[in-house]
C-alpha cells in the first residue's frame, strides 16, 4: 500500500543540526508535489517546505536559510536538512505526498498521503 516512513529525529541542541528523511513506498501515482510539515503541541500544522517534479523548493521564513529540502528520486526518499535548529523547531515533523502540481507550498489540506512523523526536540 502507499506509505511514507520518516526518521532521522531526535533531541539536539539549539545550534545543531539533523536530516530527517521520508521513504515512500507503493505509490501509484506520480508525487508532483513532496513536502515537510510540522506540529507542535498546542498549535496547527505547519508548511515547512516544499519541493516539485522540477526540484523548485519553497520555505516557510522561519526555516529559510536553515533548512534545506531534497528528494533523491532514484531512492524514492524526501530529505529535509536541518541546520541552525532552534528551540521553536521542537515540534512532530511529517512528509507528505501529493499528485497535484502547481504551487506545492500549500496547507494541509492539500495533501492526500502522510507519514506517521518523527519528533524533534531542541533544547536550550
Amino acid at each position: 500500500q502507499v506509505q511514507l516512513v520518516e526518521s532521522g529525529g531526535g533531541s539536539v541542541q539549539a545550534g545543531g543540526s539533523l536530516r530527517l528523511s521520508c521513504a515512500a513506498s507503493g505509490f501509484t501515482y506520480i508525487r508532483a508535489c513532496m513536502a515537510w510539515f510540522r506540529q507542535a503541541p498546542g498549535k496547527e500544522r505547519e508548511n515547512v517546505a516544499t519541493i516539485g517534479l522540477r526540484d523548485i523548493a519553497r520555505y516557510a521564513n522561519s526555516v529559510r536559510d536553515r533548512f534545506t529540502i531534497s528528494q533523491d528520486n532514484a531512492k524514492n526518499t524526501l530529505y529535509l536538512q536541518m541546520n541552525s535548529l532552534k528551540p521553536e523547531d521542537s515540534a512532530m515533523y511529517y512528509c507528505a505526498a501529493s499528485h497535484v502540481s502547481g504551487n506545492c507550498y500549500r496547507p494541509p489540506g492539500g495533501y492526500a498521503t502522510w507519514g506517521q512523523g518523527t519528533q524533534v526536540t531542541v533544547s536550550s
